[in-house]
Protein backbone atom coordinates (compact mmCIF):
# COMPACT_ATOMS: atom_id res chain seq x y z
CA UNK A 1 0.00 0.00 0.00
CA UNK A 2 1.00 3.57 -1.04
CA UNK A 3 1.75 6.24 1.56
CA UNK A 4 1.43 9.81 1.37
CA UNK A 5 2.40 12.75 3.62
CA UNK A 6 0.47 16.10 3.15
CA UNK A 7 2.63 19.22 4.68
CA UNK A 8 1.71 22.50 6.44
CA UNK A 9 3.02 24.60 9.02
CA UNK A 10 -0.39 24.33 11.13
CA UNK A 11 -1.97 21.11 10.41
CA UNK A 12 -5.70 22.55 11.25
CA UNK A 13 -7.25 22.93 7.51
CA UNK A 14 -5.56 22.03 4.24
CA UNK A 15 -3.49 19.49 5.45
CA UNK A 16 -6.21 17.17 7.24
CA UNK A 17 -8.59 18.00 4.24
CA UNK A 18 -5.86 16.81 1.94
CA UNK A 19 -5.80 13.53 4.35
CA UNK A 20 -9.39 13.03 4.82
CA UNK A 21 -10.39 13.39 1.07
CA UNK A 22 -7.85 11.12 -0.20
CA UNK A 23 -7.99 7.98 2.68
CA UNK A 24 -11.94 8.65 1.28
CA UNK A 25 -10.86 8.41 -2.50
CA UNK A 26 -8.08 6.17 -2.11
CA UNK A 27 -9.30 3.29 0.01
CA UNK A 28 -7.37 0.17 -0.27
CA UNK A 29 -5.03 1.25 -2.62
CA UNK A 30 -3.11 4.40 -0.43
CA UNK A 31 -3.17 5.93 2.88
CA UNK A 32 -2.77 9.25 3.51
CA UNK A 33 -1.29 11.07 6.62
CA UNK A 34 -1.07 14.94 7.61
CA UNK A 35 1.02 16.92 10.06
CA UNK A 36 2.76 20.41 10.47
CA UNK A 37 5.86 22.16 11.65
CA UNK A 38 3.80 23.83 13.90
CA UNK A 39 0.48 22.65 15.01
CA UNK A 40 -2.23 24.37 15.81
CA UNK A 41 -4.08 23.00 19.26
CA UNK A 42 -7.37 22.23 17.07
CA UNK A 43 -9.05 21.50 13.30
CA UNK A 44 -9.90 24.59 11.66
CA UNK A 45 -13.98 24.48 12.19
CA UNK A 46 -14.29 25.24 8.82
CA UNK A 47 -12.04 22.32 7.50
CA UNK A 48 -14.44 20.21 9.93
CA UNK A 49 -17.27 21.88 8.26
CA UNK A 50 -16.71 21.46 4.85
CA UNK A 51 -15.80 17.64 5.51
CA UNK A 52 -18.99 16.98 7.27
CA UNK A 53 -20.76 18.27 4.25
CA UNK A 54 -19.19 15.85 2.19
CA UNK A 55 -19.83 13.13 4.39
CA UNK A 56 -16.61 13.17 5.97
CA UNK A 57 -16.00 13.30 9.40
CA UNK A 58 -12.90 14.83 10.83
CA UNK A 59 -14.04 15.92 14.20
CA UNK A 60 -12.10 13.34 16.48
CA UNK A 61 -8.53 14.48 14.66
CA UNK A 62 -6.03 16.55 16.25
CA UNK A 63 -3.20 18.16 14.78
CA UNK A 64 0.18 16.51 14.60
CA UNK A 65 3.76 17.19 14.52
CA UNK A 66 6.21 16.48 11.95
CA UNK A 67 7.90 14.83 14.36
CA UNK A 68 5.93 11.88 14.91
CA UNK A 69 6.51 10.71 11.74
CA UNK A 70 10.16 10.82 11.42
CA UNK A 71 10.97 7.17 11.26
CA UNK A 72 8.24 6.66 8.67
CA UNK A 73 8.99 6.07 5.00
CA UNK A 74 6.32 7.67 2.48
CA UNK A 75 6.25 6.97 -0.97
CA UNK A 76 4.67 10.97 -1.43
CA UNK A 77 5.36 13.55 0.43
CA UNK A 78 2.84 16.72 -0.53
CA UNK A 79 3.11 20.37 0.98
CA UNK A 80 0.55 22.69 0.97
CA UNK A 81 1.76 25.67 2.31
CA UNK A 82 1.79 28.72 -0.40
CA UNK A 83 2.15 31.82 1.14
CA UNK A 84 4.39 30.58 3.83
CA UNK A 85 7.03 28.73 1.71
CA UNK A 86 9.60 28.91 3.98
CA UNK A 87 8.28 27.90 7.10
CA UNK A 88 6.34 25.21 5.53
CA UNK A 89 7.97 21.79 6.94
CA UNK A 90 10.44 19.51 5.00
CA UNK A 91 11.36 16.10 5.13
CA UNK A 92 14.31 14.66 3.86
CA UNK A 93 13.74 11.18 2.38
CA UNK A 94 13.84 9.12 -0.79
CA UNK A 95 10.24 9.99 -1.16
CA UNK A 96 9.13 11.72 -4.44
CA UNK A 97 8.10 15.32 -2.93
CA UNK A 98 5.94 17.62 -4.57
CA UNK A 99 4.22 21.55 -3.85
CA UNK A 100 1.07 21.84 -4.22
CA UNK A 101 0.29 25.54 -2.70
CA UNK A 102 -2.69 27.23 -1.28
CA UNK A 103 -3.33 29.94 0.69
CA UNK A 104 -3.07 29.61 4.77
CA UNK A 105 -6.83 29.45 5.97
CA UNK A 106 -5.87 30.63 8.93
CA UNK A 107 -5.44 34.28 7.61
CA UNK A 108 -9.12 34.48 5.90
CA UNK A 109 -11.22 37.37 6.66
CA UNK A 110 -14.60 38.36 6.25
CA UNK A 111 -18.02 37.20 7.21
CA UNK A 112 -18.39 33.59 8.01
CA UNK A 113 -20.03 33.06 4.71
CA UNK A 114 -17.00 34.65 2.90
CA UNK A 115 -14.59 32.48 4.70
CA UNK A 116 -17.00 29.15 4.39
CA UNK A 117 -16.87 29.91 0.23
CA UNK A 118 -13.33 30.53 0.76
CA UNK A 119 -12.39 27.02 2.65
CA UNK A 120 -15.06 25.46 -0.18
CA UNK A 121 -12.63 27.21 -3.14
CA UNK A 122 -9.39 25.84 -1.30
CA UNK A 123 -11.16 22.61 -0.89
CA UNK A 124 -12.56 21.75 -4.36
CA UNK A 125 -9.15 22.58 -5.33
CA UNK A 126 -7.61 19.68 -3.10
CA UNK A 127 -10.19 16.91 -4.21
CA UNK A 128 -9.51 17.82 -7.75
CA UNK A 129 -6.07 17.70 -7.31
CA UNK A 130 -6.30 14.19 -5.48
CA UNK A 131 -8.43 13.27 -8.23
CA UNK A 132 -5.90 13.63 -10.78
CA UNK A 133 -3.15 12.37 -8.33
CA UNK A 134 -5.46 8.97 -8.28
CA UNK A 135 -5.72 8.60 -11.77
CA UNK A 136 -1.88 8.39 -12.04
CA UNK A 137 -0.02 5.29 -12.50
CA UNK A 138 1.57 5.92 -8.90
CA UNK A 139 2.77 2.46 -8.74
CA UNK A 140 5.33 3.15 -11.61
CA UNK A 141 9.05 2.74 -10.94
CA UNK A 142 9.89 5.57 -12.61
CA UNK A 143 10.53 8.61 -10.35
CA UNK A 144 11.31 11.07 -12.71
CA UNK A 145 8.70 10.23 -14.27
CA UNK A 146 5.94 10.42 -12.07
CA UNK A 147 7.28 13.51 -10.48
CA UNK A 148 6.69 15.43 -13.34
CA UNK A 149 3.10 14.40 -14.20
CA UNK A 150 2.73 15.10 -9.90
CA UNK A 151 4.01 18.68 -10.69
CA UNK A 152 1.76 19.26 -14.08
CA UNK A 153 -1.31 18.67 -11.79
CA UNK A 154 -0.53 21.91 -10.73
CA UNK A 155 -0.31 23.23 -14.04
CA UNK A 156 -3.89 22.30 -14.83
CA UNK A 157 -4.75 25.10 -12.13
Amino acid sequence: MLKVLFLCTGNSARSQIAEALLNYKGKGRIVAYSAGSDPEDEINPFAIKLMKEMGIDISGHKPKSLNSFADQYFDFVITLCDGARDQCPVIHSPSIHVHWGFADPKYFEGSEEEILKQFKKITNEIARRIDLFLLLPLENKDRAALKKKLNEIIETD
